[in-house]
């Protein structure tokens, strides 16, 4: 059996043409962009026309989007650069964001003194928009929300246009995680309060190493990445330009084929929740909202229950060739169970949560051969 990648969600595998234009700048594009020569121009025009592209698919100005090293990159500097140049001293958040937020709030609360608080969530990660709300005027400290546009393990989709609205009223910054949407749901910038925006480019069929900071263009922030004057005098050091340049063909790719690609892999997702429910056990629970309107489609989330079988899961379906995950890829190594789940369960989750992630590459017939190896391995 060949092998089944259902693990999009942590890395989407690169497209032909994003392979092929960043081939192309490796092997031609020799100079620095900050070179004043041609072959710096070169470079330095290639950077632009990537900015350009990427802004137009989000209705922004070019001078909003700022190049980074990824999604971590880009939440560290959103959350540091509010508190550090815009007197932020609360941040308000939920605990299912990505580690990336998470980790960085801690060290913001420990070292700064930032006050961190939290939402609830439901048994499906959704947040009360009159909670936040009445968070927000509980106090009158300089406030910053954070919270993700969709979970990267259980696929909730927050209303980030609401929350934004909330936030615009209170004269107050928000800060989404959109690396799980990008490429994979529209985002009008312009008609949307958001003062930071984060996306990564492995995550929509581009390269790894590069992502960007969406900047609303009321807010001017400091180097976080202290260097050189790249990014306009934002992020120091020299350009990924095969990154920059392949990010911005994956999206572009993602923007033209949006409506084909999700109704491939909403019906993919149909179909394994129907095999899910007909061809395994009934203790198997789907953790994620099985509506595609009420979640991210191109995740699906299952919990097992807690037996010897299931702690080999994960291990039983990589045998058999099949990459799926038990959590954020950024926590791989550990066996500690998933704190997004644990949330929305009150930590009384009893059994093994796997994420099963797709793109429009994956077939019903990986889905076939998945089912038949969970039923051998439970």
């Amino acid at each position: 059996m060949k092998s089944i990648y259902f693990d999009n969600a942590a890395s989407a595998p690169m497209l032909e043409s994003v392979v092929q234009s960043m081939s192309q700048v490796l092997m031609e594009m020799t100079g620095n962009p900050s070179g004043t020569h041609k072959h710096g121009r070169k470079c330095r025009a290639a950077i632009e026309k990537s900015r350009k592209s990427i802004a137009e698919n989000f209705n922004a100005s070019i001078g909003e989007i700022f190049f980074t090293s990824g999604g971590t990159e880009s939440n560290n500097t959103a959350l540091n650069c509010s508190v550090d140049q815009y007197g932020v001293q609360r941040i308000i958040t939920t605990p299912i964001e990505h580690p990336s937020v998470l980790n960085t709030l801690s060290f913001l609360k420990t070292k700064r003194g930032i006050q961190v608080e939290f939402l609830a969530v439901d048994n499906m990660g959704r947040i009360d928009l009159a909670e936040l709300e009445n968070k927000i005027n509980a106090q009158n400290d300089r406030t910053l929300v954070s919270i993700m546009h969709a979970n990267n393990e259980i696929g909730v989709i927050n209303p980030i246009a609401e929350i934004g609205e909330i936030c615009k009223s209170n004269n107050i910054l928000f800060h989404t995680d959109a690396v799980q949407t990008v490429g994979h749901l529209p985002i009008d910038l312009n008609s949307m309060y958001i003062s930071f925006l984060s996306a990564s480019g492995h995550k929509f069929h581009g390269p790894k190493g590069i992502g960007f900071l969406y900047v609303n263009s009321n807010n001017i922030i400091q180097p976080f990445i202290n260097g050189g004057s790249q990014e306009r005098n934002v992020r120091g050091g020299t350009e990924n330009l095969a990154g920059i340049v392949g990010m911005a063909e994956a999206l572009e790719y993602c923007k033209n084929n949006l409506d084909k690609k999700r109704q491939h892999v909403v019906a993919l997702r149909q179909y394994f929740i129907e095999k899910i429910k007909t061809a395994l056990p009934p203790t198997v629970k789907i953790m994620s909202m099985e509506d595609p309107e009420d979640c991210l489609y191109t995740i699906l989330n299952i919990m097992v229950p807690q037996t010897a079988k299931s702690d080999l899961l994960l291990m039983n379906l990589d045998i058999a060739g099949i990459s799926a995950s038990g959590g954020s890829a950024c926590s791989s190594g550990a066996e500690k169970g998933s704190h997004v789940i644990g949330a929305i369960t009150n930590n009384k989750q009893a059994g093994k949560s796997v994420r099963f992630s797709f793109s429009f590459l994956n077939t019903t017939e990986e889905v076939s051969q998945t089912i038949e190896v969970l039923k051998k391995s439970l």
